[in-house]
Order: structure tokens, then sequence, then C-alpha cells
């Protein structure tokens, strides 16, 4: 007999890691969730977004980035504060993407005067300043649009620490959907939805195709929901979707997707 020293201690020390991972690692700190107003995705979020973290914004397709903006800048108008604002881009991504169009921002629900907007020379610097900013706690949120292979592992993990210690929201909006692992809490692919026309037959709210790839929280899907402006809410608008397990060491791609229809 070997007795006790021949015990595997591997699948012992495994568990160990993986609750260390799953408690501190990616911790959404005191700060609280922001609620999106869905009780299915609020639970899948285990009571909404989690503050005081970073998620990854994706657009599902390259003329999806649009759409994964406005869905940021409606994150960013749920939140009951007056704190500020923060949207970072570099020169290039200006020129390539555009910019922010105050008065479409306002009528999404964000005023004016809360919405900060920085322009830099290097990705490099785009990542600094978000480091920086979500360590503030004169910020509510911070938006950077970065390029699919910017924020690696290691870059994102000293964002979610600055976020902890800041409270705040921290938005990694991509221009492309991104194969490098993250820290983030979530990674979101979105798309534009079609909206449904008001009572006079006229153009409806804005309505966005939500597919929440990776949930370090709890569980994936999709939804497809329309953001109601005067309200700061989001709606249902057809919805229905099967759950994927919740991630832990897998693929970004939730291994099951729920079919919107």
């Amino acid at each position: 007999m070997l007795g006790d020293a021949a015990i595997d201690p591997l699948p012992a020390l495994r568990r160990t890691v993986a609750s260390i991972d799953a408690i501190k690692a990616f911790p959404c700190g005191e700060a609280g969730s922001l609620r999106l107003g869905l009780p299915a995705l609020d639970a899948a979020l285990l009571g909404g977004l989690a503050l005081g973290a970073v998620h990854d914004l994706s657009p599902a397709a390259p003329l999806q980035f649009g759409a994964a903006a406005g869905f940021a800048f409606a994150l960013a108008a749920r939140i009951p504060s007056d704190k500020q604002v923060l949207w970072i881009q570099t020169d290039f991504a200006a020129l390539e993407s555009g910019t922010p169009y105050g008065p479409g921002i306002d009528l999404l629900g964000l005023p004016l005067h809360r919405l900060l907007t920085l322009r830099v020379a290097r990705v490099l610097d785009v990542l600094w300043a978000m480091e920086e900013a979500l360590k503030s706690r004169a910020v509510a949120v911070v938006l950077a649009e970065l390029p699919e292979d910017a924020a690696d592992l290691t870059a994102s993990r000293r964002l979610s620490l600055a976020a902890r210690a800041g409270g705040g929201l921290g938005l990694l909006l991509r221009q492309r959907p991104c194969p490098l692992p993250s820290a983030a809490i979530t990674r979101w692919k979105i798309a534009a939805a079609p909206s449904m026309p008001d009572r006079f037959g006229g153009l409806g709210h804005t309505a966005f195709d939500l597919s929440l790839s990776r949930n370090r929280r709890g569980r994936c899907g999709r939804w497809i929901v329309s953001w109601n402006h005067e309200k700061r809410i989001f709606v249902p608008q057809a919805l229905s979707l099967d759950m994927a397990e919740a991630a832990r060491d897998r693929p970004d791609d939730a291994r099951q997707l729920a079919r919107a229809g």
C-alpha cells in the first residue's frame, strides 16, 4: 500500500484554482450591477451588467459597428448618475469609423453635458487613457474604441483591476470581432435588428440583436431588444432563446446560442 502519499493532488488543486478564478480573479467588487430591465437577461447576468468591471463589445459583422457603439451608449445612458462618460479613440479610428454625433447621442438618452471625448495618436495611448480613467471615481463609464487585435489578456487584466478600483463601467468597443482571450466579465456580439413601427407606421425605436457569447457570472444567450430612449429602458422585441451553460475555461463562442424568432 502506498498510503495517502499516492493520492493524486492535481484534481484538488484544479478545483482550488477554479474557485479562486471565479471568486477573486474576475470580481465585480462592491460596485454592484447595472440592471438592463429584461428579467431573462438580468437573470443570466446574475442581477445585471457588473459594474467595477470590463465588458467586451464587438460588432457581429464589420458593418455593424454602429450598432455596437449604439448599444454601448445606451448602457451608459442607463446609469443613474451625473458622473462623466468618457469616449476614447485614435485619430485613425475617427477617420475610419467616425466620431459620436452630439445631437444623436443626446436623442439616444445620454445628455451631452455628461459626455467627454478624447482623441489620441496610438492604440497604446487608448489603453493607457482607459486604465487611468477607470481608476477615477469621477467617471461612470469609459468607452474605448479598439482594433480587434488590441487589448490582449494582460492588458484586459490591467483594465479589469483599474475598473475594480474605480467602481465604474469599462466597455471595450472592438472595431471587428475579437479572436484574442480576454479578462472581460462578458463578451457580446451586437448587430442591428429591424425595429417595430410606431402606431403611425413610422420609424420605431432602435433595436439590437444581442448575442452574449461569454459570461463569467452565468449563462449565455441571444436577445432581440429595442431601446426606448425616452424612458432609457430596453424592451424585449422578439424573444425566444435557449440558454447555454456558464462560461468558464472554454472558447469565447458559446457552444449553444439561442435562436430568436
